[in-house]
């Protein structure tokens, strides 16, 4: 146990500078407001206007994503180098591992982290019959003409 001993007493030292900080710095630092310090800064660029939508969380998730891959590559190299070494063992905690994250995968995928495009709904066709292909559909009836008010209509021949 007295092994320990210098791990613990530098944990409690790490916990309590960083608590005596946020302290000292609640007691300690002036309190002075204004609307140029609680302006966003984005690398010295003032902005101009507020932003128009919320940031989407899926760039996150992506990045998660991405960053998940980072680690199973990093897990896979050294299996790939010492495969031999680390035998039945060594490939089944491989396989169990990579389970997870593709599991992980599959969920996120199925979320929707990777759809970026705006939403397409489904519409429900009507059943095919025969008005649809009709002689009475023409481009004429079937093309709906915009800005044409007030102006003369011209025939246009075929």
């Amino acid at each position: 146990m007295g092994q320990y001993l210098p791990i613990v007493v530098l944990t409690i030292l790490a916990i309590l500078f960083g608590a005596g900080s946020v302290v000292a710095s609640k007691l300690l630092a002036p309190r002075r407001p204004n609307s140029a310090k609680e302006a966003p800064y984005e690398c010295g660029i003032v902005p101009s206007r507020e932003a128009p939508e919320r940031f989407p969380v899926s760039f996150y998730v992506v990045a998660m994503l991405f960053i998940m891959f980072d680690i199973e590559i990093i897990f896979a190299y050294p299996y790939a180098v010492s495969s031999n070494a680390l035998g039945t063992y060594g490939f089944w905690e491989f396989v169990a591992f990579s389970a997870v994250f593709f599991v992980a995968f599959v969920y996120v995928v199925a979320r929707g982290a990777l759809d970026w495009g705006p939403i397409n709904k489904p519409r429900q066709l009507l059943t095919i019959d025969d008005d649809i292909f009709s002689a009475s559909r023409t481009t004429a009836t079937t093309i709906r003409r915009v800005g044409l008010d007030g102006r003369r209509i011209e025939k246009v021949s075929a």
